[in-house]
């Protein structure tokens, strides 16, 4: 609408009022989420046992750390999330920003953070400013990258690590849509509900938008045309729907690097 109101991020995007309530701005704001992921992966037996940093950065404090990863994995020509595994200094986001005049951001307050080398991960880096559901697929994609490192698997194929990673956003966004809990915004945008009838077909109104984004979100991972994370992605789908997962991260840890996974037998 011609009316909408933005706001500049200050890095090349821009982003809606609306939209913006239902975004992760800081790392207080993310730590519940982060929580909730670290619990789903618990109920996969999966438990992540090193308690991995999770900074929110600016876009240009994601692109300085992925210079020094690079060489390292395969990455998107527009990365939004990163599983560092290198000694560094990081600015992260400590307090969400302020909106000032002309729609800006004032006073978001940032921070040097060194992150020190206690095992093969040092952080997760989430670009700030993404919707919810984004924010928790991008951090289910990394924690997986985070857990096969913990557990030993290296020099997979770009294809295999990146599809079963994909594969885990992709329950989790499923495990969203079965609990109807991507329905909650932003820990600080939430306010105490009304018992009036507007207040009451206003939250119906954002559970079906939020809905919508959650098939979305999974939609874009079904459908995405890329040979590492699209073809990635289905490989390692049909073979956790044929295999189940478990047996699946066996045969992929248990194989040598050149072994994809549509050989599963």
């Amino acid at each position: 609408p011609r009316d909408t109101q933005y706001v500049n991020l200050g890095d090349g995007r821009k982003i809606c009022m609306e939209c913006m309530n239902y975004s992760i701005m800081d790392n207080g704001e993310c730590n519940p989420l982060y929580i909730d992921i670290r619990e789903f992966f618990e109920g996969l037996n999966m438990k992540v046992e090193q308690q991995i940093p999770l900074l929110l950065v600016e876009r240009q404090a994601l692109n300085e750390a992925l210079e020094g990863e690079k060489n390292e994995h395969y990455h998107l020509p527009e990365t939004r999330g990163l599983c560092l595994a290198e000694e560094r200094m990081v600015r992260t986001i400590l307090k969400g920003p302020i909106i000032g005049p002309g729609n800006k951001i004032v006073d978001m307050i940032t921070g040097p953070q060194q992150l020190i080398r206690r095992c093969e991960v040092t952080a997760i880096l989430i670009l700030f400013g993404l919707p919810r559901l984004l924010t928790g697929s991008i951090l289910a994609h990394e924690m997986m990258h985070a857990w096969l490192r913990l557990k030993g698997y290296k020099d997979l194929p770009p294809e295999v690590e990146e599809g079963i990673c994909q594969v885990l956003a992709h329950m989790w966004l499923e495990s969203e849509i079965t609990s109807g809990s991507g329905t909650n915004i932003a820990s600080t945008s939430s306010s105490s509900s009304s018992s009036s009838s507007s207040s009451s077909s206003s939250s119906s109104k954002k559970g079906v938008k939020s809905k919508t984004r959650e098939l979305f979100k999974k939609y874009q991972i079904e459908m995405d045309d890329s040979p590492v994370y699209g073809d990635g992605f289905r490989a390692a789908n049909r073979a956790v729907d044929e295999f189940g997962l478990k047996r699946t991260l066996d045969h992929i840890g248990a194989n040598d690097s050149g072994l994809r996974l549509t050989q599963h037998k």
